[in-house]
Protein backbone atom coordinates (compact mmCIF):
# COMPACT_ATOMS: atom_id res chain seq x y z
CA UNK A 1 0.00 0.00 0.00
CA UNK A 2 1.45 3.24 -0.97
CA UNK A 3 1.75 6.40 1.61
CA UNK A 4 -0.33 9.43 1.17
CA UNK A 5 1.50 12.14 2.53
CA UNK A 6 -0.19 15.50 3.16
CA UNK A 7 1.24 18.79 3.46
CA UNK A 8 -0.36 22.12 4.64
CA UNK A 9 0.02 25.29 3.45
CA UNK A 10 2.55 26.68 6.04
CA UNK A 11 4.63 23.45 4.85
CA UNK A 12 5.23 24.92 1.64
CA UNK A 13 5.52 28.58 2.51
CA UNK A 14 8.96 27.19 3.80
CA UNK A 15 10.03 25.13 1.07
CA UNK A 16 9.25 27.74 -1.18
CA UNK A 17 5.73 26.89 -1.96
CA UNK A 18 4.84 30.14 -0.97
CA UNK A 19 7.57 33.22 -1.86
CA UNK A 20 6.33 36.94 0.07
CA UNK A 21 9.04 39.50 -0.99
CA UNK A 22 9.22 41.46 2.13
CA UNK A 23 11.44 44.07 0.63
CA UNK A 24 8.91 45.38 -2.26
CA UNK A 25 6.51 45.63 0.30
CA UNK A 26 8.71 47.34 2.64
CA UNK A 27 9.46 49.49 -0.63
CA UNK A 28 5.73 50.25 -1.41
CA UNK A 29 4.87 51.10 2.44
CA UNK A 30 7.82 53.37 2.46
CA UNK A 31 7.19 55.73 -0.63
CA UNK A 32 3.10 55.62 0.42
CA UNK A 33 4.24 57.28 3.89
CA UNK A 34 6.26 59.68 1.78
CA UNK A 35 3.33 61.01 -0.48
CA UNK A 36 1.17 60.89 2.40
CA UNK A 37 3.28 63.26 4.18
CA UNK A 38 3.87 65.42 1.47
CA UNK A 39 0.29 65.89 0.71
CA UNK A 40 -0.51 66.18 4.26
CA UNK A 41 1.98 69.16 4.44
CA UNK A 42 0.64 70.56 1.10
CA UNK A 43 -2.64 70.42 2.66
CA UNK A 44 -1.28 72.16 6.24
CA UNK A 45 0.27 75.03 4.34
CA UNK A 46 -3.03 75.45 2.02
CA UNK A 47 -5.18 75.56 5.64
CA UNK A 48 -2.34 77.97 7.42
CA UNK A 49 -1.84 80.35 4.33
CA UNK A 50 -6.04 80.06 3.27
CA UNK A 51 -5.48 81.91 -0.15
CA UNK A 52 -8.34 84.76 -0.63
CA UNK A 53 -10.35 85.01 -3.81
CA UNK A 54 -8.77 88.40 -6.21
CA UNK A 55 -10.89 91.48 -6.43
CA UNK A 56 -12.04 93.22 -8.73
CA UNK A 57 -13.51 96.60 -9.26
CA UNK A 58 -14.91 98.41 -12.35
CA UNK A 59 -13.70 102.09 -12.47
CA UNK A 60 -15.12 102.94 -16.00
CA UNK A 61 -17.30 101.87 -19.02
CA UNK A 62 -17.84 103.87 -22.29
CA UNK A 63 -20.66 102.81 -24.63
CA UNK A 64 -19.53 103.86 -28.47
CA UNK A 65 -22.02 102.16 -30.07
CA UNK A 66 -25.73 100.58 -28.86
CA UNK A 67 -28.46 100.45 -31.60
CA UNK A 68 -30.35 97.76 -33.83
CA UNK A 69 -28.90 97.26 -37.37
CA UNK A 70 -32.89 98.66 -38.17
CA UNK A 71 -36.61 98.63 -36.71
CA UNK A 72 -37.54 95.71 -38.40
CA UNK A 73 -34.91 93.44 -37.40
CA UNK A 74 -33.43 92.07 -33.70
CA UNK A 75 -29.39 91.96 -35.14
CA UNK A 76 -27.51 94.82 -32.51
CA UNK A 77 -24.69 96.56 -33.33
CA UNK A 78 -22.19 97.72 -30.06
CA UNK A 79 -19.15 98.92 -28.93
CA UNK A 80 -18.35 99.21 -25.30
CA UNK A 81 -14.88 100.21 -23.68
CA UNK A 82 -14.25 99.21 -20.22
CA UNK A 83 -11.87 99.37 -17.21
CA UNK A 84 -10.47 97.45 -14.74
CA UNK A 85 -8.59 97.06 -11.55
CA UNK A 86 -7.72 93.39 -10.34
CA UNK A 87 -6.48 92.93 -6.77
CA UNK A 88 -4.23 90.34 -5.12
CA UNK A 89 -5.21 90.52 -1.42
CA UNK A 90 -3.19 87.53 -0.36
CA UNK A 91 0.09 88.12 1.45
CA UNK A 92 1.88 84.99 0.72
CA UNK A 93 0.25 84.00 -2.33
CA UNK A 94 0.33 85.17 -6.14
CA UNK A 95 -1.91 83.87 -8.80
CA UNK A 96 -1.30 83.33 -12.66
CA UNK A 97 -4.30 84.35 -14.70
CA UNK A 98 -4.36 81.56 -17.62
CA UNK A 99 -7.28 82.49 -19.31
CA UNK A 100 -9.52 85.77 -19.52
CA UNK A 101 -12.85 86.43 -21.34
CA UNK A 102 -14.86 89.43 -21.16
CA UNK A 103 -18.33 90.50 -22.50
CA UNK A 104 -20.94 92.70 -21.99
CA UNK A 105 -24.59 91.92 -21.16
CA UNK A 106 -28.02 93.72 -20.64
CA UNK A 107 -30.96 92.30 -19.12
CA UNK A 108 -29.50 88.85 -19.64
CA UNK A 109 -28.73 88.99 -23.41
CA UNK A 110 -25.13 88.65 -24.47
CA UNK A 111 -24.49 91.92 -26.11
CA UNK A 112 -20.75 92.00 -27.55
CA UNK A 113 -18.46 89.07 -28.74
CA UNK A 114 -16.46 87.77 -26.08
CA UNK A 115 -12.65 89.77 -25.78
CA UNK A 116 -9.69 87.84 -24.62
CA UNK A 117 -6.96 89.44 -22.43
CA UNK A 118 -3.54 88.44 -22.09
CA UNK A 119 -2.34 85.76 -19.26
CA UNK A 120 -0.76 87.51 -16.78
CA UNK A 121 1.30 86.52 -12.74
CA UNK A 122 0.26 88.45 -9.81
CA UNK A 123 2.26 89.03 -7.03
CA UNK A 124 0.93 89.16 -3.10
CA UNK A 125 -0.77 92.47 -2.96
CA UNK A 126 -0.96 93.37 -6.20
CA UNK A 127 -3.15 95.81 -8.56
CA UNK A 128 -3.21 95.36 -11.97
CA UNK A 129 -5.11 97.56 -14.39
CA UNK A 130 -6.76 95.51 -17.14
CA UNK A 131 -8.49 97.02 -20.23
CA UNK A 132 -11.32 95.86 -23.27
CA UNK A 133 -13.10 96.72 -26.15
CA UNK A 134 -16.19 94.86 -26.28
CA UNK A 135 -17.57 94.83 -30.33
CA UNK A 136 -20.57 93.35 -31.18
CA UNK A 137 -21.44 92.95 -35.00
CA UNK A 138 -25.25 91.97 -35.34
CA UNK A 139 -25.59 90.09 -32.94
CA UNK A 140 -29.24 88.53 -32.58
CA UNK A 141 -31.76 89.84 -29.47
CA UNK A 142 -34.96 89.92 -28.10
CA UNK A 143 -37.66 91.67 -29.81
CA UNK A 144 -38.18 93.52 -26.66
CA UNK A 145 -34.75 94.85 -27.00
CA UNK A 146 -35.52 98.08 -28.78
CA UNK A 147 -38.45 99.13 -26.11
CA UNK A 148 -36.74 97.92 -22.76
CA UNK A 149 -33.80 100.26 -23.96
CA UNK A 150 -35.84 102.74 -25.00
CA UNK A 151 -37.89 102.92 -21.90
CA UNK A 152 -34.62 102.37 -19.98
CA UNK A 153 -33.09 105.86 -21.59
CA UNK A 154 -36.29 107.99 -20.76
CA UNK A 155 -35.62 107.12 -16.59
CA UNK A 156 -32.14 108.53 -17.83
CA UNK A 157 -29.97 105.51 -17.32
CA UNK A 158 -28.94 101.78 -18.59
CA UNK A 159 -27.52 99.28 -16.33
CA UNK A 160 -24.87 97.28 -18.18
CA UNK A 161 -23.50 94.00 -16.38
CA UNK A 162 -19.71 93.13 -17.52
CA UNK A 163 -18.76 89.65 -17.18
CA UNK A 164 -15.74 87.78 -16.94
CA UNK A 165 -15.06 84.19 -17.62
CA UNK A 166 -11.29 82.82 -16.55
CA UNK A 167 -8.73 80.18 -14.98
CA UNK A 168 -6.51 81.17 -12.37
CA UNK A 169 -3.87 79.07 -10.33
CA UNK A 170 -2.39 79.60 -6.76
CA UNK A 171 1.46 80.03 -6.23
CA UNK A 172 2.96 79.33 -2.83
CA UNK A 173 6.56 79.51 -2.48
CA UNK A 174 7.67 76.86 -5.26
CA UNK A 175 4.45 75.25 -5.57
CA UNK A 176 1.69 75.85 -7.65
CA UNK A 177 -1.77 74.60 -7.54
CA UNK A 178 -4.07 72.99 -10.34
CA UNK A 179 -6.18 75.60 -12.60
CA UNK A 180 -9.67 76.77 -10.98
CA UNK A 181 -12.67 78.26 -12.71
CA UNK A 182 -13.37 81.72 -11.46
CA UNK A 183 -16.54 84.02 -12.54
CA UNK A 184 -16.71 88.15 -12.48
CA UNK A 185 -20.04 90.26 -12.36
CA UNK A 186 -19.86 94.10 -12.64
CA UNK A 187 -22.48 96.14 -12.63
CA UNK A 188 -22.04 99.42 -15.00
CA UNK A 189 -24.85 102.30 -14.60
CA UNK A 190 -24.28 104.33 -17.19
CA UNK A 191 -25.74 107.86 -17.91
CA UNK A 192 -28.29 107.55 -21.04
CA UNK A 193 -30.73 110.17 -21.77
CA UNK A 194 -32.93 111.99 -24.02
CA UNK A 195 -30.18 114.38 -25.10
CA UNK A 196 -27.39 112.71 -24.82
CA UNK A 197 -26.99 111.23 -28.51
CA UNK A 198 -22.88 112.00 -29.30
CA UNK A 199 -20.45 109.05 -27.98
CA UNK A 200 -18.97 107.84 -25.49
CA UNK A 201 -21.73 107.44 -23.13
CA UNK A 202 -19.96 106.69 -19.53
CA UNK A 203 -20.58 105.29 -16.00
CA UNK A 204 -21.42 107.74 -13.61
CA UNK A 205 -20.04 105.72 -11.21
CA UNK A 206 -17.50 102.79 -10.17
CA UNK A 207 -18.54 99.20 -8.95
CA UNK A 208 -17.00 96.90 -7.26
CA UNK A 209 -17.46 93.45 -8.89
CA UNK A 210 -18.53 89.89 -7.43
CA UNK A 211 -16.03 86.89 -7.64
CA UNK A 212 -16.93 83.58 -7.38
CA UNK A 213 -14.63 80.53 -7.45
Amino acid sequence: MSQISITSPKHCAKKGGININNRHKKLFFTFSTFFTGLLLVIFLVWLILHPEKPEFSLTEADIYTLNLTSSSTHLLNSSIQLTLFSKNPNKKVGIYYDKLLVYAAYRGQQITSEASLPPFYQSHEEINLLTAFLQGTELPVAQSFGYQISRDRSTGKIIIGLKMDGKLRWKIGTWVSGAYRFNVNCLAIVAFGQNMTTPPLATIQGTRCSTTI
